[in-house]
């Protein structure tokens, strides 16, 4: 059971003579029961393929390609998964603080998402298995800390019982032992069937955790290559993934020596090292 994308290819039409070039032939596969992590500069597309798959484009944009998803037994279209979203997959965002309305407590905002997803979880239960008190039911966003927020966003993205979570930098804005305990649920959460696209440029968190099985790397709107976490740090294929970890602190802090390029129209023959 796998959330497939196939050559998918994004492009978003900015005016006359611009377009930016989103995301390139990209191939992915996400295994049941295992977190992937996906990695790149700012910039390089990450984002972008997670609206993909999530069918969070802007309504310019044009795929070609396709996204498929296997669940009991049954071989989602990217339309079914779009259509069903909250149930097919459900999304982590970077800062969860701004996505909450300000001005509603977060037990209302949560029970109006499992109301509105048609499951029969208790908000209390769920901000329980995330680690939370049922006392944060009572509080505002803006009473909520950085890691709290975050943990409230997974039980969030748990309240319609998803076949996959994206997680978008979810450990961005956090210290390490909330950002562990934060990647401890998402794990949680893959162990027990689902699946997990954990989106970050924190390659340290990625090669320390023990939840990441496979790992993609993104460069200029495209997937350079996949890997097993194991082998893509120790014996990576491509310059670019060399580049990025001789950029470690352990490895030296070397700069990557080529700029990160503008995605609007950018040549469909560039390549890592391109002028």
């Amino acid at each position: 059971m796998t959330l497939t994308l196939d050559q998918v290819t994004v492009r978003i039409p900015l005016g006359p003579g611009r377009v930016v070039h989103a995301v390139t032939e990209a191939d992915l596969v996400v295994r049941r029961g295992t977190v992937h992590g996906l990695i790149g500069e700012s910039g390089s597309g990450k984002s972008m393929l997670s609206s993909t798959i999530t069918g969070l484009l802007p309504a310019r944009a044009r795929m070609t390609g396709t996204v498929t998803m296997d669940v009991d037994g049954k071989t989602l279209t990217n339309q079914e998964i779009w259509g069903a979203r909250g149930h097919t997959v459900a999304l982590v965002p970077q800062s969860a603080m701004t996505y909450f309305t300000p001005v509603r407590r977060i037990g209302a905002q949560l029970a109006e998402t499992i109301r509105c997803l048609g499951t029969a979880h208790d908000p209390a239960r769920l901000l329980e298995r995330v680690g939370l008190e049922a006392a944060v039911l009572r509080l505002y966003p803006h009473e909520l800390s950085g890691g709290m927020a975050q943990r409230a966003a997974v039980a969030f993205a748990l309240a319609g019982d998803p076949a996959l979570i994206i997680a978008d930098e979810p450990t961005s804005a956090l210290d390490a032992e909330r950002g562990g305990a934060v990647l401890a649920l998402l794990g949680e959460f893959a162990a027990a069937g689902g699946r997990v696209l954990l989106v970050s440029h924190d390659l340290i968190a990625l090669r320390d955790s023990e939840i990441c099985a496979d790992i993609s790397v993104m460069y200029a709107s495209r997937i350079l290559e996949t890997r097993g976490k194991a082998a893509l740090f120790s014996a990576p294929r491509e310059r670019y993934t060399r580049d990025l970890l001789a950029a470690l602190p352990e490895n030296g802090l070397h700069p990557l020596p080529f700029a990160t390029p503008e995605l609007v129209n950018l040549p469909d023959d560039f390549r890592y090292g391109a002028r």
